[in-house]
């Protein structure tokens, strides 16, 4: 008997099994709000060179006499977008007047009283810090999620949770009272492999007391939860408006999930991994009383766990349809985790409007986006629900750039609505992609297949800051569209390629990685299966039987 095999006896979905799922989408929430968190701790505010002397000098003009002060001082701007230049003042000597980089900054505190990105003053030759930092957090969020993994299958599910609780509850009020950048990424580093960890377990358990048939049911409302918590900051934000208090307001609720200690159990799947039968029977025996069905008195020994054959990553290479397929997956998610969090970054502030309006309403989106997804997944499909999610939000992000170039302030709700149209694609192909690619990995490589890809969508996360910040390295409206293009063509491309890979829907899956190499459109598993034979009989018949099922599928299509 396999485990699977237990959940049909105890209740694939029970009350049980709902109440803890419940449990563990709610660190999703403060997951949301750390991936976001240096969206709104690493905003550099409007800002221009302090005029020299003047110790009482601000952004917004005072009155009269600081407006001349200004426009003497202060040199126009190159591009369209900002009235001032802002990194260079005006300094006189002898009747001549030059252009001189300045050590001091006057930031616009209408959206942020104050950011670290403001405090420290990453602002024009420092300005690649806020990149910076943002990578390292998803460099510590890869780590994280090979750490934290590693660990849990050594230590167990429960005891690694609550560890990286305690790891970001720490980090969380360290990072609010840092004073340097070196410890300030330092400690993201540590809240990023921590906090991401602890989102996987997660992820992992919320699916282990879950039953096959509904597994693509609560794959995807966990991702619901994480956009619960982009609202959350955004809110917290809006009132707060100090990256201090920000910070301390969304690690503080972190401290609940301290007592998930006494409220959620260990993994059965785990404990019979690690040969604790007992305490996987009791916690099976639990399940079924609180689900109110019957069960024998002992439904565990040492031959309840099936251990299938098990194969490397490096099978998915092997053979050149395999490392295709595999390619093309890996593409998806690194295009995805970019698209997702680069159109974030990129909106929230550098599109017009109001900063946290926008933030909002990104998050939002993502709701009925992942309803969508729930909805159409098993109806159209894995395939033609993913490409039209990438290449529908792709080309929307593409064509921003008509509405920035060719239109002023008045274009800028278009210019919102297109980017909303991208984040949702992004946001629905999150969820269509975790399940598309456990479907085509085949058994003995899924878990190591998933893990890859879960590391190599990091890169993305990496490289999304730095394009968002290409609008302030090309300038002018054209560098404000130029991150919403790329994010736009690379989507388009990742949606487009994956037509080439197979439809999953109502197919079996495969079991070993030659089964995986056969699984195209051509006779496989699933159309011997609708002519009532099995894989072993197919594989054992003669060329002539093989040639007559061949026949019989081709006339009933």
């Amino acid at each position: 008997m396999k485990f699977d095999d237990i959940l049909k006896h105890i209740g694939e979905f029970g009350y049980y099994q709902k109440r803890l799922y419940l449990l563990l989408c709610l660190p999703a929430i403060s997951t949301g709000c750390y991936m976001m968190m240096l969206v709104f701790v690493m905003h550099a505010p409007k800002h221009r060179c302090q005029i020299p002397g003047m110790n009482n000098d601000t952004y917004n003009v005072q009155n009269n006499q600081h407006a001349s002060k200004i426009n003497k001082t202060i040199p126009p701007s190159h591009d369209e977008i900002h009235k001032y230049d802002r990194c260079y003042y005006y300094q006189y000597r002898n009747n001549t007047r030059d252009r001189v980089k300045c050590s001091k900054w006057v930031y616009d505190t209408n959206t942020f009283t104050e950011t670290f990105a403001s405090k420290m003053n990453f602002v024009c030759d420092d300005a690649i810090k806020r990149s910076h930092a943002q990578m390292i957090f998803y460099g510590g969020v890869l780590v994280g999620d090979v750490s934290f993994g590693i660990l849990s299958d050594k230590i167990g599910r429960k005891k690694t949770f609550l560890l990286s609780t305690i790891i970001t509850l720490a980090m969380a009020v360290g990072v609010a009272f840092s004073q340097t950048f070196y410890v300030f990424v330092i400690l993201e580093f540590m809240i990023g492999a921590a906090h991401h960890g602890g989102f996987m377990i997660c992820c992992v358990m919320s699916l282990e007391y879950v039953g096959p048939s509904k597994r693509v049911l609560t794959g995807i409302p966990i991702h619901i939860f994480f956009a619960f918590g982009i609202m959350y900051i955004a809110l917290m934000g809006y009132i707060l408006r100090n990256w201090f208090y920000v910070q301390l307001a969304v690690g503080a609720p972190f401290a609940v999930f301290l007592f998930y200690w006494r409220m959620i159990p260990e993994s059965s799947r785990w404990l019979l991994s690690m040969g604790k039968y007992d305490d996987a029977e009791k916690i099976i025996q639990r399940i079924a009383k609180v689900n109110k069905k019957k069960i024998p008195s002992r439904m565990i020994d040492e031959k309840t766990l099936e251990n299938p054959k098990t194969a490397n990553v490096y099978h998915l290479f092997s053979t050149l349809e395999m490392t295709k397929r595999t390619i093309i997956l890996l593409w998806n998610w690194i295009v995805i985790a970019m698209v997702y969090y680069g159109v974030t970054m990129h909106t929230g502030g550098n599109i017009g409007g109001n900063f946290y309006l926008n933030f909002f309403i990104l998050a939002i989106v993502e709701v009925p986006a992942k309803l969508l997804v729930m909805a159409t997944l098993n109806r159209a499909g894995r395939k033609k629900i993913h490409c039209f999610c990438m290449v529908v939000g792709g080309v929307a992000c593409i064509c921003t750039i008509f509405t920035v170039l060719y239109g002023g302030d008045e274009l800028q709700p278009l210019t919102l609505t297109l980017a909303i149209i991208g984040k949702m694609g992004s946001a629905a192909a999150f969820g269509i992609i975790y399940v598309y690619s456990m479907e085509l990995y085949p058994t003995v490589v899924r878990n190591s297949g998933m893990g890859l890809s879960s590391c190599i969508a990091r890169i993305g996360g990496m490289v999304a800051p730095y394009v968002a910040q290409s609008a302030d390295v090309v300038g002018g409206k054209f560098g404000q569209a130029l991150p919403l293009v790329i994010f736009g063509g690379c989507s388009v491309s990742a949606g487009l390629l994956c037509l080439i890979l197979p439809e999953t829907l109502n197919r079996k899956l495969p079991e070993t990685v030659r089964e995986a190499n056969d699984f195209t459109k051509k006779l496989d598993l699933d159309d011997v299966h609708k002519e009532k034979f099995t894989f072993k009989e197919y594989q054992s018949n003669t060329e002539k039987e093989k040639a007559k099922v061949k026949e019989i599928y081709t006339v009933s299509n």
